[in-house]
């Protein structure tokens, strides 16, 4: 008797959040868009997504920070499954994310989602396409989706899509901060153009100092180079976010930064032990409504199982 063929079974990718380092933001451009300069890294927070075979497309969303992901088609890790499939001909598939990546916090959690679907369903089909080529499909949803195929600590440009690498020493210690309620990019956008109306906007470049911080590995360094162009806007919309950066300061943050378009908060601190003495100060405080601690850079999507049936 011959024995059935193996096929393949279910691939559960593990995703990283990002931060932003630096987040330089250009003019409003004619297409809607703003031209950024912006430094990635990726950290230690994730999301576990796992895509198997089914009759039709699906998503799921668990996990205790799951309330606020769309289950339909406006869910990003569905749409970068379509949009696969689309050039490679693949079969319906359902999508099971995990999140441990906060939702609406300017961490990336829905681009995470995407890059992580991309990987799986590489392996899933059998594609066997590299890194270039799945950035490649992960620039068509989303500013986020391709450093976060990658991981590491990157530079972007254009809308954020365009990447190089960055030379990162050493290991950054984070606590993040997090609100209740999000924040919509698109108003933190709008609110950052109200801001700076009639005044000239200058066309964003990474600056040196920032990279000089990285490659020292020295984590006070870094912490004085932290920029948001955003932050002013989300702090206008979410007065609060001003208030909690300052205690983590006085709580003994080296750096304490909106992450992306917020409200979720990123404080830089010396070591571990540091992290967990401001984790427990923030708390204790009352200020936030949790924190989660953090460690980057590390890698992006990658395959941690896959059953074979």
């Amino acid at each position: 008797m011959t024995a059935a063929p193996l096929v393949p079974g279910p691939v559960t990718v593990r995703v990283p959040a990002k931060v932003n380092l630096e987040l330089l933001v250009g003019p409003l451009r004619d297409d809607g868009f703003h031209t950024l300069a912006t430094v990635y890294q990726a950290v230690g927070l994730y999301d576990d997504v796992t895509v198997a075979a089914a009759d039709d497309w699906g998503v799921s969303v668990s996990g205790a920070l799951a309330d606020g992901v769309p289950t339909d088609a406006s869910n990003l890790a569905l749409r970068a499954a379509r949009v696969l499939a689309d050039r490679h001909a693949g079969a319906p598939a359902h999508v099971s994310i995990r999140k441990g990546i906060p939702v609406a916090g300017g961490m990336a959690g829905g681009s995470a989602d995407a890059a992580a679907t991309l990987v799986a369903l590489d392996r899933l089909w059998d594609l066997g396409l590299d890194r270039d080529e799945l950035e490649e499909v992960a620039t068509e949803l989303g500013s986020d989706v391709p450093f976060l195929v990658a991981g590491g600590t990157a530079m972007g440009s254009g809308r954020g899509e365009l990447l190089a690498p960055v030379l990162a020493r050493g290991t950054y210690h984070w606590v993040f901060a997090l609100a209740d309620g999000g924040l919509s990019t698109p108003e933190v956008y709008a609110e950052c153009d109200r801001l700076r109306a009639g005044t000239s906007v200058p066309e964003p470049v990474a600056t040196p100092a920032l990279m000089a911080a990285l490659r020292s590995g020295d984590p006070h360094e870094l912490a004085a180079q932290l920029t948001n162009d955003l932050q002013p806007a989300a702090i206008s919309l979410r007065p609060d976010l001003g208030a909690t950066l300052e205690a983590g300061m006085e709580y003994g943050a080296l750096g304490g930064i909106v992450s992306g378009s917020g409200p979720t908060l990123a404080f830089l601190v010396e070591s571990n032990e540091a992290g967990i003495d401001l984790a427990v100060a923030l708390t204790a405080s009352g200020a936030v409504r949790d924190v989660r601690r953090a460690s980057g850079p590390v890698p992006g999507a990658h395959v941690i199982h896959q059953r074979i049936d």
